[in-house]
């Protein structure tokens, strides 16, 4: 079945595989069974994988869910043959940071985006990579209960259909998605307890087609009116046992999938395909679902239900977005591309509506988006990976697929758990199990008779005995403690009649002996006792004097206190009501401050206003002048003069349609500074479009920007000048002009006196444009060019390097191409100025663009023989074996080895050293 229309052939898909984004060959063998797969393959993923989506796992799934956003990651294919040929000047229009998970996209010479997402793969990234980024979070998640998408969009041609299709059947590290999704979830599953199934489709011209059965072409789309869940009961469902069985299924869709030749792509997919995955796993009953007593633990296990789980794993191949003017599609294939843009701009009006929280969400506008209204605000967990080319041909749209995947990222699923108990299972299995306790009730409760009643015979016999033997155990122990406590009686009496007898004889003697002492010296002792009690009766008066002061004082200092708190209420009260002051006059000030500016403003614009309109009287002597609100600097001040940095601005061609040429180069010249500043940016946006580049070169833009460079001190006006200069440096035309004008000696100037990389950026843009000349190469030289790039290698900044290793490349290729001619002899001019040295030093940076630039330099420079001995001196030659063997790129690989093969004097070094490159 196939349809032929205009230039274009639509066919099946043969099941060629692409290989677009291989980087490099494997060495591995043919892929395992999955049966010889470990069961600890997968980490059980808790349920805040992706997305942070988690919750508690109950036994229904009709929870309200929990959130989880879908999560996008960005994967960037190589250079391809075309590209390597057509883009070989031209840097990658995007740059990665992996490591930042971050993105820059170049929009001009001086302005670049930056967009993060979760992950940000580069064209380095394996197929393993790819997917344990990606995929597998989604994988585990359906093996643990809960829907999973995984989705690749971009423009066509970009691996699409590599990154998730690819069967690997020739390398296995090639296997895409789609095969280890599947590797896993049977290296997890028991296929004796549970099973997987498999649905494969397509979506081509707003028709379902089943790819596994193509005589079903027209599969109806069914919605659940209560859950809203999507369903194709007419798609063709396979049970999957074994890996090898799902790479046939996948082959057999494959080749029955719509593919056709279009220029972006040899074998461009015309459908979306979609892979649906159903996996059911019985798990084994979860504790404390059933709660008897401890003795009871057998009646626990068998109450616990059978759980089941059901996950759905969906897998969409998108077809490719595309321009109609850049794939040349006619006649069918004009209309099958025009229905895939229609399905993808309905999914992309979806995406914005979810990332907005529109109350209305078109999913009913499109078959695609009906099929993955799940996936986007359902309660699947999503996992989309954006695919872009580094060609800046295809810059708008890289861009489109990038703000895609940013808004997609603002899209919130909740996430709920598919699980269900069997309960016929459990009926089934709890009968049997009722019937053999009773049996074994019974026989437990006769010997339970039996036990009792020899028990109750035993306890007899032991009490009769115990009470016995605790008998005269009692008497015995009774008749002991009497004897001792008699014992002990006639030993304290023996005791207290010795005690007695002593202390009548102690008495006796003391008596006498203190008879004695009062008789002597009563008299003398009553005295002083009667002394020493007044003194104690006059100091206890004292100190009760001493405690009523005390007493008195504290109460005054209490009362000083109490003052004291008072005078502090008071002074917080003023204080308070100072502050409340000292903020009303900062706002005031504020107030007033502002309205100064705004005046200030007024007056600026009334002043260049009186200006203009006195130009306008001396020039046209009485004719009448245009209001204030007319005037160049009112038009001017709208907001589309903007840095830009700056969003939201209005296109600069309506400013140049609204305001003119002429006048805006005038105010180049204008003494406010900021004008100036302004007129520049408009200037340097207008020189970014090549239509526009003539026009300001003949009404003396180029003079003027060059005047800038050299009457103004202001770094701003440096920078942007010298952008507008890089940009009108690209035509040959105006490079003979900048050069006439002495416009290389004043960017070396310029170069000379800035700090900041963005204007050493630019500065070496323009230098490096005018390096491409092979006109300009001796006055480019003599008039400080080569030595200006070669000065701002100072600054180090990657971007300033990339700019300078540019122009050297740039003019050694002018010089190979001389030297071929017969018109160049001796030495490279590059090699006299000392640029070979840092060429060697910065051959083996870590940054694509320098080295990419410094390598093609060395092949240029290598080609003619007049500096082959400069480059063995240099150790060059060293450089030139390691780029014709390791270098990325094949035809600087080629170049640099058909160089070294052509050059006697990098035979004989070669020889010399005993290196071969063959």
């Amino acid at each position: 079945m196939s349809t032929t229309s205009g230039t274009g052939a639509v066919n099946y898909r043969n099941g060629t595989h692409r290989s677009s984004l291989r980087t490099q060959p494997s060495t591995s063998s043919a892929h395992k069974p999955s049966s010889l797969k470990s069961k600890s393959l997968l980490r059980k993923s808790s349920p805040a994988a992706l997305g942070g989506a988690g919750g508690s796992k109950s036994g229904s799934g009709g929870d309200a869910g929990v959130p989880g956003r879908v999560r996008v990651a960005v994967r960037l294919r190589p250079r391809n043959g075309e590209e390597m040929i057509a883009d070989a000047d031209f840097a990658d229009c995007v740059e990665l940071q992996p490591e930042l998970k971050r993105l820059k996209l170049r929009k001009n010479n001086w302005d670049t985006d930056t967009f993060e997402f979760d992950e940000v793969l580069t064209e380095y990234a394996s197929q393993k990579r790819v997917y344990e980024v990606v995929a597998k979070p989604v994988v585990e998640g359906v093996l643990d209960g809960y829907n999973g998408t995984i989705m690749a969009y971009g423009q066509t041609g970009t691996g699409k259909t590599y990154t998730l299709g690819q069967l690997g059947e020739e390398d296995v590290a090639d296997r895409g998605i789609m095969v280890r999704a599947m590797e896993d979830i049977l290296a997890e599953v028991s296929l004796e307890t549970d099973s997987i199934s498999v649905s494969y489709l397509q979506l081509y011209m707003e028709t379902v087609q089943d790819l596994l059965d193509p005589s079903n072409d027209n599969i109806a789309i069914v919605e659940d009116p209560k859950s809203g869940d999507v369903s194709l009961p007419g798609a063709t469902l396979v049970e999957i046992r074994d890996q090898q069985s799902f790479l046939e299924l996948l082959q057999l869709g494959e080749d029955h999938r719509f593919a056709a030749n279009t220029k972006l792509n040899t074998e461009s997919s015309r459908s979306h395909a979609i892979l649906m995955v159903n996996v059911r796993r019985s798990l084994k009953p979860r504790d404390g679902l059933s709660s008897e007593s401890n003795g009871n633990s057998h009646m626990t296990k068998s109450l616990k239900p059978p759980v089941v789980r059901k996950g759905k794993l969906v897998v969409v191949d998108l077809a490719g977005s595309e321009r109609i003017n850049k794939s040349g599609s006619e006649g069918h294939t004009l209309e099958e591309a025009k229905s895939i843009n229609l399905s993808l701009s309905a999914l992309g009006k979806c995406i914005n509506a979810l990332a907005e929280n529109s109350s209305h969400v078109p999913f009913r506008d499109s078959k695609l988006t009906r099929l993955l209204r799940d996936s986007f605000g359902g309660t699947a967990r999503t996992s989309l990976v954006i695919t872009i080319g580094p060609s800046p041909r295809h810059r708008g749209e890289t861009t489109s697929t990038i703000m895609f995947g940013q808004r997609a990222m603002k899209v919130e699923n909740m996430v709920k758990l598919k699980e269900e108990f069997d309960y016929k299972s459990l009926s089934r299995r709890l009968e049997i199990q009722l019937d053999n306790l009773i049996e074994e009730n019974e026989r437990q409760q006769k010997a339970f008779v039996d036990e009792i009643e020899r028990i109750t015979v035993e306890a007899h016999n032991q009490i009769s005995e115990a009470e016995s033997r605790y008998a005269n155990a009692l008497e015995d122990e009774k008749q002991r403690y009497q004897n001792d406590y008699m014992e002990s009686i006639k030993k304290l009496e023996e005791n207290w009649s010795k005690n007695q007898k002593k202390l009548a004889a102690e008495r006796l003697a003391l008596g006498e002996k203190n008879g004695l002492d009062i008789t002597s010296n009563g008299n003398r002792s009553i005295a002083p006792a009667l002394e020493e009690v007044s003194e104690l009766k006059k100091l206890l008066q004292k100190e009760a004097q001493s405690k009523m002061a005390a007493e008195e004082e504290v109460n005054r200092l209490k009362q000083q206190l109490n003052e004291f708190k008072k005078v502090e209420v008071s002074g917080n009260s003023e204080i308070m009501r100072l502050h409340k002051m000292l903020e009303n006059e900062t706002q005031q000030k504020e107030k007033l401050e502002g309205e100064i500016a705004t005046l200030h403003s007024q007056l600026l614009q009334l002043s260049l206003t009186a200006d203009e309109t006195r130009r306008n009287l001396e020039q046209h002597g009485s004719e009448k002048t245009s209001g204030p609100r007319d005037s160049l600097m009112s038009q001017l001040r709208l907001p589309q003069i903007q840095d830009p940095g700056n969003a939201e601005k209005p296109p600069v061609a309506r400013l140049f349609e609204q305001v003119g040429l002429q006048k805006i180069l005038s105010l180049l010249e204008a003494e406010d500074a900021d004008v100036r500043i302004h007129a520049v940016k408009v200037v340097a946006n207008l020189a970014a479009e090549e239509a526009n580049q003539q026009q300001i070169v003949e009404a003396g833009g180029l003079t003027s920007l060059l005047m800038l460079l050299k009457n103004t001190e202001d770094e701003t006006i440096h920078r942007v000048a010298a952008g507008a200069i890089a940009n009108l440096a690209m035509n040959e035309t105006n490079q003979e002009l900048i050069m006439d004008q002495g416009g290389i000696g004043l960017l070396s100037s310029t170069a000379a006196n800035a700090e900041d990389p963005q204007t050493l950026r630019m500065v070496a843009g323009a230098i490096a444009n005018l390096c491409g000349n092979d006109k300009l190469q001796t006055k480019l030289r003599s008039e400080g060019g080569i030595a200006a790039l070669l000065g701002m290698v100072r600054c180090g900044h990657p971007d300033v390097l990339a700019q300078v290793a540019r122009g050297i490349a740039n003019f050694a290729k002018c010089e190979s191409r001389a030297s071929n001619q017969g018109t160049k002899r001796g030495k490279s001019l590059l090699i006299e100025d000392g640029a070979l040295s840092w060429i060697v030093q910065n051959a083996k940076t870590e940054t694509a663009a320098i080295r990419r630039h410094i390598e093609l330099a060395l092949c240029h420079l290598a080609q003619h023989e007049g500096n082959a001995k400069e480059m063995v001196k240099e150790g060059a030659i060293w450089e030139l074996v390691r780029i014709s063997r390791d270098c990325s790129r094949e035809d600087i690989r080629s170049l640099a080895h058909r160089t070294l093969t052509s050059s006697p004097t990098f035979l004989t070094e070669l020889r010399r050293l005993r290196v071969d490159i063959r």
